[in-house]
């Protein structure tokens, strides 16, 4: 029975840490009732810590264990779930803690995940915070870069809340703006898209440098059909992406096409 009540009270106190955090991050407390409510939690106040938001296609009990026996107890890391497919990580971080060595954290919870519970994960972090005031603000930062990393960098899994880009930048444009952006490239007849083989060989072309030889090695495609790739969207946009400046146009116009089609939905 001891045994049994300890349990129930350690489960209690986690979650009313989790509805603490929870409330603070989302909706924000006065600065007096924050003190008084973690010093009863025995949450500490002023610490240094990262949020690290983490997303994957359902947040399951495996992945919470495999979390906790990652950052056990006494590092004082706390996981609070947001919503059914997201997690809050809060996590202490050394004075000394360089941005390589969060970066490096972001990416062992990833691997961590991808090898132990065969989940996709993708996961956005914070700047360093000084103390639970703060805790809104970082919450919005790694919301945001969450948002913009799905959305603009999708191949990627690690998005730093300082290395957004110009996806930052489009995804706080106005509607009518990005339109009459696409318009001005593309006249009346602005493509809904295009399909993922197209998509694929347009992105490793210009992630090397437009060298279409090592881009087809890499696609293990023949430089005649990449070539005919290319033409074929000239033909479509207008657009010469062996040009530079035609191939960041069309990068960036597709960002706001993605953009576009992400409110729509919304």
């Amino acid at each position: 029975p001891r045994v049994r009540r300890q349990r129930q009270m350690c489960i209690r106190d986690r979650y009313n840490k989790n509805d603490f955090l929870l409330s603070l991050m989302k909706n924000g407390i006065p600065a007096y009732d924050i003190y008084e409510r973690a010093g009863r939690l025995h949450i500490p106040v002023e610490e240094k810590r990262v949020i690290y938001l983490l997303k994957t296609k359902e947040l399951t009990d495996t992945i919470i264990e495999i979390l906790r026996n990652l950052f056990p107890r006494r590092a004082k890391t706390y996981l609070v779930p947001v919503s059914k497919d997201i997690l809050s990580i809060l996590h202490p971080v050394r004075s000394a803690s360089s941005e390589d060595e969060i970066r490096k954290t972001a990416h062992i919870i990833v691997d961590t995940l991808n090898t132990e519970a065969l989940a996709h994960v993708q996961i956005a972090y914070s700047g360093v915070i000084e103390n639970l005031a703060e805790l809104p603000g970082a919450f919005r930062e790694s919301t945001l870069a969450l948002k913009v990393g799905e959305l603009f960098y999708s191949e990627q899994t690690v998005f730093p809340y300082n290395e957004l880009g110009i996806g930052r930048l489009i995804y706080q444009l106005p509607v009518s703006l990005c339109e009459s952006f696409l318009s001005e490239i593309f006249g009346e007849e602005v493509p809904d898209g295009f399909d993922e083989e197209t998509t694929l060989a347009v992105n490793r072309f210009l992630q090397n440098n437009l060298n279409i030889a090592e881009t087809a090695r890499q696609l293990h495609m023949h430089r005649n059909t990449l070539i005919y790739r290319l033409e074929q969207i000239q033909k479509r946009t207008g657009l010469d992406l062996r040009c530079f400046e035609d191939a960041m146009t069309f990068k960036i116009a597709t960002m706001v096409m993605n953009y576009l089609h992400s409110e729509r939905k919304s």
